[in-house]
């Protein structure tokens, strides 16, 4: 895997104030903004935040309040997610570098292409997914609400399911639907080696393994637990169990620790020795970056007008259906 490339920072914003999260709190006063943070962010971006979530909870909360401003620690389909639900707002991201595999993985044109294949076919897309790929698509999903949507689809309606693989072989597994699957995937819940996690259990034989459905199926098969980073969370929170193995991005384990700092969150290891389950791209968000964009209000998420209507019906489909 190729890290992503940063975005370059130009010379005169080079000066970084000692008290960072004093200066962009004060940045948030004096711009009236809201600040966004995704569970997959440092553990430092998380404190500071108004609110931490998944992607879809963060810009439906930014849209209810009176913020002029959203600055959004997240990745780009996310920041763009929130321009469609506030058009009137600015939107703001650290690092426009910050993409996602998934939404990278499935580019507009060859996806319009793929789907022009397939006419008779309803597309229901993740919401990991760019602007242009939403609107391409007739329903948008989250992984906390795609079973729903996809059991309400009339069973003889053929379904195209985008961008995630693993996600949508979760999801014909759990509804019996056989669904046309764009191959796509995470790169992070892809590097979660099986051998590795039946090492770590025979180490931690009372902890229980909980996977985000975006994880290959020999991972699923192994949990105990399997829901959206937020059911997660949730879900170790009302467990009685005091030992946990985290089968997803390893930022969320910081939540978790917040919300029961006598239980163990043990990250599930990669295939490598590296750090491959943090997501490279959310990790180019730094307080140095957060600070820069408060107080150059820039790199903006800009998108025409048009795309925007096209883009948030879909969404407002899923709301209806979820």
């Amino acid at each position: 895997m190729t890290p992503p490339r940063s975005a370059t920072i130009a010379p005169e914003a080079t000066e970084i104030p000692l008290d960072l999260a004093s200066e962009i709190l004060r940045l948030k006063e004096s711009l009236h903004a809201v600040i966004l943070a995704h569970y997959y962010q440092e553990s430092e971006i998380q404190d500071l935040a108004d609110f931490v979530g998944d992607s879809l909870e963060l810009s439906r909360k930014a849209a209810s309040t009176d913020a002029d401003v959203i600055v959004f620690a997240g990745v780009h389909f996310m920041a763009e997610t929130a321009k469609i639900l506030s058009p009137d707002k600015t939107v703001l991201l650290p690092d426009l570098a910050a993409g996602c595999s998934l939404a990278e993985g499935c580019p507009a044109p060859i996806f319009q292409r793929f789907r022009e294949e397939h006419p008779d076919h309803v597309v229901i897309s993740y919401i990991n997914c760019s602007a242009d790929v939403k609107a391409l698509s007739d329903i948008i999903c989250t992984s906390s609400n795609a079973e729903k949507i996809i059991r309400q689809i009339p069973p003889g309606q053929p379904i195209i399911f985008a961008p995630d693989r693993n996600l949508g072989a979760y999801l014909v597994r759990k509804t019996g639907r056989d669904m046309l699957l764009w191959q796509g995937s995470c790169i992070v819940h892809e590097t979660f080696s099986e051998r590795k996690l039946l090492e770590l259990r025979s180490l931690y034989p009372a902890a229980e393994l909980i996977a985000h459905p975006e994880c290959e199926e020999v991972v699923l098969r192994q949990a105990g637990f399997i829901g959206s980073t937020s059911a997660l969370l949730r879900h170790v929170q009302e467990h009685s169990a005091t030992e946990f193995i985290i089968a997803t991005e390893a930022g969320i384990i910081h939540q978790m620790q917040k919300a029961c700092p006598g239980k163990l969150f043990i990250p599930a290891p990669p295939e490598e020795s590296c750090a491959c389950n943090q997501c490279p791209y959310m990790k180019l968000n730094t307080m140095e970056k957060l600070y820069r964009c408060m107080k150059r209000r820039s790199p903006e998420i800009t998108l025409d007008p048009d795309l925007i209507r096209k883009a948030r019906a879909p969404i407002r489909r899923m709301l209806e259906m979820s």
